[in-house]
C-alpha cells in the first residue's frame, strides 16, 4: 500500500472491527435476565433460577458469537436458490434458542422476548474511534461495510452508531458468506473497482487473508479480545508483511483515527 497511491475504496468488517459486540451483548443479556427474574408477573421455573445463579452472560455472549462464526464458515453457497439463503438474523434467533436449552435456561424468556433479544445485534455500540474515523476517511475514499451481517442489520448498526458509511454492502448481496471469494469480488464489482483498488479493514487476520488472496489490500486493527489467531500466528503474519497497514492497540491514535492519520486526514 502506497500512501501516495492509496486504494480507491475502504471496505470494513463490522462485528468487532467497528462495533463492540461483546460489551453490548453482555450488558443486554444481563439486563434482560434480571428483568425476567425480578418480574412480578412471570413464573420462572426454579431450575432456571438455579441455572441463572451460575451463568456468566459474558460467556453466553461468546458462545453466541462463536455460533455465528461457525455458521458463516460452514454455509454452502453452491445452492443458487436465494429463497433458501439463511440470514444472520435467522441464525441469531435459532442459535439463542439452542444456547438457552443447552444451559438449562428454557423458560427464562418467552418466544417473543427471545426474538426481540436476538435483534440486539442490530444495535451494537461502536468503538469510540469508529464514527469520527470513518468521517475523516470519507474525505478521500469510498467507504463501505463488508460484513456477513444482513443488509437490514448493517443499516441499523450504521444508524444506531452514527457511522457515516457511503455504501452498505452485505454478504447477503452475493448469497454467500466471508471468507468465500465471491463476497470480496462481488463487493469490489459493486463499487466499480478492481480488487486491487480496494482495501479491507478488519480486526481478524483470517478475514484479511481471504481478501488478500483475491487481490485486496489489507489494513489490520488490533481490537481487545477480537483476534482468533494465536499471538504466535499474529506475530508471524505481522513479520511476513502481507498486511499492508497494521494498527496496534498501543499506537498513538486508536483504530480508525490512526488509519486516517496515516493517510494524512487528521
Amino acid at each position: 500500500m502506497s500512501i501516495s497511491n492509496p486504494p480507491k475504496a475502504l471496505l470494513t468488517d463490522v462485528f468487532g472491527t467497528v462495533v463492540d459486540w461483546r460489551s453490548t451483548v453482555t450488558r443486554y443479556l444481563t439486563t434482560a435476565a434480571a428483568d425476567a427474574l425480578n418480574s412480578s408477573t412471570r413464573s420462572i421455573p426454579s431450575t432456571v433460577r438455579t441455572a441463572c445463579d451460575s451463568i456468566s452472560w459474558g460467556d453466553i455472549a461468546q458462545v453466541w458469537r462463536t455460533s455465528y462464526y461457525e455458521f458463516t464458515r460452514t454455509y454452502d453457497p453452491s445452492n443458487k436458490d436465494r429463497s433458501n439463503f439463511k440470514t444472520v438474523d435467522q441464525h441469531h434467533v435459532e442459535a439463542l434458542n439452542k444456547i438457552l436449552g443447552s444451559h438449562g435456561l428454557d423458560g427464562l424468556w418467552t418466544d417473543q422476548e427471545i426474538q426481540k433479544i436476538s435483534l440486539i445485534w442490530h444495535f451494537l455500540d461502536p468503538w469510540s474511534d469508529s464514527a469520527r474515523g470513518l468521517g475523516l476517511l470519507n474525505q478521500k475514499f469510498e467507504t463501505a461495510t463488508l460484513s456477513n451481517g444482513n443488509t437490514s442489520l448493517l443499516s441499523d448498526l450504521a444508524s444506531h452508531g452514527s457511522l457515516p458509511y457511503k455504501h452498505i454492502i452485505s454478504a447477503e448481496d452475493f448469497g454467500a458468506y466471508k471468507p468465500h471469494p465471491s463476497v470480496y469480488l462481488g463487493a469490489a464489482k459493486k463499487l466499480g473497482c478492481q480488487p486491487q483498488e480496494c482495501a479491507l479493514i478488519a480486526a481478524h487476520l483470517g478475514d484479511l487473508k481471504a481478501a488478500r488472496e483475491v487481490g485486496y489490500q489489507t489494513i489490520y486493527i488490533d481490537r481487545f479480545r477480537e483476534e482468533s489467531w494465536s499471538p504466535e500466528e499474529a506475530a508471524k503474519a505481522k513479520a511476513e508483511g502481507w498486511v499492508d497497514m497494521w494498527i496496534d492497540l498501543d499506537d498513538g491514535d486508536v483504530g480508525f483515527l490512526e488509519i486516517a492519520k496515516r493517510f494524512g486526514l487528521k
